[in-house]
């Protein structure tokens, strides 16, 4: 498209031509004097005999001049986005043997530069090769374990960056949708692009994108190839990349017209597990010997290893990239334009925490965190970490401080230690109080910072409405003479899915509405108004109610006058009669016993002693008492 509109007399074949345009362009390339001067196919096309011999009929009328390969990576088995139908372009040398090869790349580490120039049997190949840095880009690593939020820290950079294009690479579909929503509830021109989307929905967000109408987009990996956006001034990675070559190539998106660009990466060690396990599963595929599949995940993993380096790493982000294709610089090349160059206390700080965070996660385990801050022996800190199930294999790494009003009780607790004068009684009331408000403290903080990150949030239901809306359209289109609120009836479908799956978190809830999506691509106009007509009327559940289990009323004089007497009515009295100010729960004590603290047990215990004592000496009293009399 992009050569026709400069005068060039390019075309395609693919399978999302019509065969109409496609006999066209055959006719076309087998006439005297072809007009096309450009024409572009996929590998998979030219390994089938009948293009192949179109191919050769071309050549000997002298009418083929250069066979150009892009991605030339993927032939590679060594490359990040390896195909084997690549491979098949070997043959291409011995069908056409006189006809000049070019391959192209943007990032082939020297083993793939190798590998391409021997799988497509060049001879004496000229090497032409610039070098990998981007120095109008800004790396920087964020670590999502650390932030209270990701999706709004994202949102506030972009909001801080202006209304700048962007584009942001997610692993999941999912993902894409729900961060997608975030964004545009915060007020962010954007939209979300992934294969679960039909082919207008695609087209209609990557034609918004590249007119500037929508200026970010979030997406899988595949969007952007082919792409020449030059005012991408933002590229985000929600999750970890699997390999530095897919990284380059996403993040070389940005800044194409050699204005200052950002390449953001959001680094959390559950996107780090999750993609080590899918890349150790993707090999298993039994059309691969088992020697094979075990160096593919070798290769892979490897590949990988060099991206987690990349993000736990306190070195120059740029000099990691560059020395990973084979570039040896220094760091002074950088200039500070990566966060480790320009922050590295920052990002060193930022390292240690995430550490920490992890080695406190694998522990897991119940932990009492001790520590005392000044007065403690020989002017030195001593501090204590206590964790219940693996009580011998502390580390430094273990230590953490108590915020708040406890360090005072933990202070005192810690000194206690060297104070021997003090009484078993007055070390448990030290305790009893670091405790207490330990745990007021943790359960505050609990509290506060609670984030189920399986709820489904606001911004996700909205997104599912949406979708549900574009395929009630596509049904609409699809069934003749069929009229319907689109709006409303997205929004039934959307509320059965919820109310069926919101308690169990976005898996069932995702998988329902997915289920429901491809129902209504096939069903007919009667199955779908009965389903909502169904939902509709199930949206009243008082009519049936009232309809099965008649309410009984209470006396008029007073709600409560039952109160006292509740106990004695039966479960079924219970469950027929609903007074009209008091929630049927009421009549139930559901509440569970507390547990109680180490101190208190403690206590109860003593007090439990104390009163055994007593009664036994009242007894002995007034046995003697007797005896005398």
């Amino acid at each position: 498209m992009a050569l026709k509109e400069k005068g060039i007399a390019a075309e395609f074949l693919s399978s999302t031509k019509t065969a109409k345009a496609k006999d066209k362009i055959h006719e076309d390339l087998g006439s005297g004097k072809p007009s096309t001067r450009l024409l572009y196919v996929t590998p998979e096309l030219i390994a089938t005999p009948g293009f192949m011999s179109k191919l050769t009929k071309i050549h000997s009328r002298g009418l083929l001049s250069l066979i150009a390969i892009d991605e030339a990576h993927c032939i590679s088995s060594w490359g990040h986005d390896f195909r084997p139908t690549y491979r098949k372009l070997s043959t291409l040398r011995s069908h056409l043997p006189d006809v000049p090869i070019l391959a192209l790349t943007a990032t082939a580490v020297p083993k793939v530069q190798k590998d391409v120039v021997e799988s497509l049997h060049m001879q004496n190949a000229l090497i032409l090769k610039t070098s990998f840095n981007r120095p109008n880009i800004y790396y920087e690593v964020r670590y999502k374990d650390l932030l209270d939020d990701s999706y709004s820290d994202l949102s506030d950079r972009l909001k801080s960056m202006g209304d700048v294009c962007a584009i942001i690479y997610c692993l999941e579909r999912s993902m894409c949708d729900d961060l997608s929503a975030h964004l545009s509830q915060r007020g962010i021109s954007c939209a979300a692009y992934h294969a679960g989307l039909n082919n207008k929905m695609r087209t209609s967000v990557l034609h918004d994108w590249i007119s500037s109408k929508t200026k970010v987009v979030v997406a899988t990996v595949a969007f952007g190839m082919g792409i020449d956006r030059k005012d991408v001034r933002i590229v985000c990675h929600f999750n970890i990349p699997k390999s530095m070559e897919a990284f380059y190539q996403e993040s070389g998106r940005a800044g194409r017209d050699q204005l200052p660009s950002t390449s953001l990466l959001y680094y959390g060690v559950d996107d780090r597990r999750r993609m080590e396990f899918i890349l150790r599963n993707s090999g298993n595929k039994k059309s691969q010997s088992s020697s094979s599949q075990e160096e593919s995940t070798r290769m892979s993993l490897t590949a990988f290893n060099q991206m987690v380096e990349y993000c736990e790493g306190s070195g120059c982000r740029r000099k990691i990239i560059l020395e990973s294709f084979g570039e040896q610089v220094t760091t002074s090349l950088c200039g500070k334009t990566c966060d480790s160059c320009r922050h590295p206390n920052l990002v060193a700080r930022n390292l240690e925490d995430l550490t920490a965070a992890c080695s406190l996660r694998q522990r897991g385990g119940s932990r009492v965190f001790i520590t005392s801050s000044t007065d403690a022996i020989d002017g030195g800190q001593l501090s204590e970490f206590w964790n219940r199930d693996e009580e011998a294999s502390g580390s430094e790494e273990d230590i953490s401080d108590i915020d708040g009003d406890g360090n005072e009780a933990v202070s005192n607790l810690a000194r206690s230690k060297v104070q021997s004068r003090l009484g078993v009684n007055e070390k448990l009331d030290l305790l009893q109080r670091a405790e207490e408000k330990y745990y007021q403290s943790e359960s505050t903080n609990k509290q506060r910072n609670k984030v189920d990150k399986n709820a489904i949030s606001d911004a996700l239901r909205e997104a599912s409405r949406q979708r549900l809306q574009n395929a009630l359209k596509e049904a609409q289109q699809r069934i003749d003479d069929f009229k319907i609120e689109t709006e409303t009836s997205a929004s039934l479908l959307e509320d059965e899915c919820y109310k069926k799956y919101g308690k169990t978190g976005k898996s069932f809830y995702y998988s329902k509405v997915a289920s429901t999506i491809r129902w209504l691509k096939t069903t007919s106009s009667v199955d779908l108004m009965n389903r909502l007509s169904e939902i509709d009327a199930s949206s009243s559940p008082s009519v049936f109610f009232e309809a099965e289990h008649p309410l009984t009323p209470l006396p008029a004089s007073d709600p409560c006058a039952n109160e006292e007497t509740g106990n004695e009515l039966s479960e079924n009295a219970i469950t027929e009669t609903i007074p009209c100010d008091i929630p049927i729960e009421s009549s139930f004590n559901t509440n569970l016993p507390p547990i109680p603290s180490f101190a208190e047990f403690v206590n109860s215990k003593k007090e439990k002693r104390d009163r055994s004592s007593d009664t036994k000496k009242h007894s002995s009293r007034v046995e003697k008492k007797t005896r005398i009399q």
